[in-house]
């Protein structure tokens, strides 16, 4: 028989997004009944999320200090015309740790694993299995709304995980490596050194089209591990996927398509970099702001959601007029260049731009100078941006 299962807050979606708000709550709002609905059998899904030190403010370092599996001082980059290590503090969660960190904190039935969503609005949420849940309020955190309404580009990727017969060479994360051949646009490799023989490595692409071809990035993932030397013993694991890079679009009618008067976080809500795609800062930001909120009615948690990420893209028109700068001014392999330029400037304006708090001044930075682009193309995507 059908259940009607009563809380203060449900979360549609599992993912970072959601988890993160829940841990939130369970930590500032202790009194405060949660369930979160996701259709895994587990929180995080198969998912790896790595961020910078500086992403995440002191004051929100409560909520990602608990996930961190992996942590270094320090990270590489290499263009063809340009090696880096950059002194600053960068860190991996694995969807493992943030699934035994949910469990951990939260009572059992706080967790909603395969669960089947087939409606959300502001205070329910309907079940496919028949049962429903009735809240104080919802925030749904599923995945994307249309991204049809906005104009994108794609980074896609494919991750794998090794366990080597030997240890292997990689000190610290290489961030971007564009020494590789530039195949279906900007292409880089990313590499984690988890352990003296565990490695992730991931290919990676800015490209025009959202369809990763597998087997040829496995291909070619197998020819850089060779390359090195490097004997593998098996594949732990792999992660696959495109994710959006926004170059322009509606944002009111993309918050209008993920659901009328639903509050909304995450992707569904627009939170995420326009041109790295990075989610995890947003994540944070939104969970600490939940959690501080003095009404978590389904209305006030709307309104409350709908103003941080409106003006949160309003005030990223800047990284979304350098991804139409890189999409529309630059040949698909001499992508790199742009990101071989920007990897020579301060080091704390990098680690504002990828934390997407980028000043006036280091504004005028990255567009200083002759681009690394043809300046006509250049003006184009600009004023195409500003439409």
């Amino acid at each position: 028989m059908p259940s009607i299962h009563h809380c203060d807050v449900a979360i549609v979606g599992g993912g970072l997004a959601g988890a993160l708000i829940a841990l939130g709550l369970a930590k500032k709002r202790p009194d405060c009944t949660v369930r979160v609905i996701e259709g895994g059998p587990r929180i995080g899904g198969n998912h790896l999320w790595s961020f910078f030190g500086s992403d995440v403010s002191a004051a929100d370092r409560w909520l990602v200090a608990p996930l961190v599996s992996y942590g270094w001082s320090q990270y590489d980059v290499a263009f063809p015309a340009h090696e880096r290590t950059l002194r600053s503090p960068y860190y991996s969660i694995e969807s493992e740790r943030l699934d035994a960190v949910m469990r951990e904190t939260l009572p059992p039935e706080a967790l909603m694993t395969k669960r089947k969503v087939l409606a959300a609005s502001s205070k329910a949420v309907v079940l496919a299995d028949g049962d429903r849940v009735e809240a104080g309020g919802v925030i749904d955190c599923r995945g994307p709304a249309d991204l049809g309404l906005l104009e994108l580009g794609w980074q896609k990727f494919l991750g794998r995980e090794f366990r080597l017969h030997e240890a292997h060479d990689v000190a610290r994360p290489m961030v971007m490596d564009a020494t590789v051949e530039q195949i279906d646009g900007y292409r880089f490799m990313y590499a984690l050194p988890f352990a003296a023989t565990r490695l992730f490595l991931e290919d990676t692409y800015y490209s025009d089209d959202h369809v990763p071809d597998i087997e040829a990035m496995k291909g070619r993932i197998d020819d850089y591990v060779a390359a090195r030397g490097w004997q593998v013993e098996r594949v732990q694991r792999e992660e696959a996927g495109s994710i959006a890079v926004v170059l322009g679009g509606d944002f009111d009618a993309y918050w209008q398509s993920g659901g009328n008067k639903v509050a909304k976080a995450g992707i569904r809500a627009g939170l995420f970099h326009p041109l790295t795609s990075y989610s995890l800062p947003d994540a944070v930001r939104t969970a600490a702001l939940v959690a501080k909120a003095g009404d978590l009615s389904g209305n006030a948690l709307h309104d409350l959601l709908y103003r941080h990420a409106k003006r949160t893209w309003k005030a990223r028109g800047f990284y979304r007029m350098l991804a139409a700068m890189l999409f529309h001014a630059a040949e698909p392999d001499q992508r790199y260049r742009v990101l071989e330029r920007f990897y020579r400037l301060d080091p704390k304006l990098i680690a504002r731009f990828y934390a997407g708090q980028s000043t006036h001044f280091d504004r005028l930075r990255v567009l200083s100078g002759k681009p690394p682009v043809p300046i006509g193309r250049a003006v184009a995507a600009i004023r195409r941006n500003a439409k």
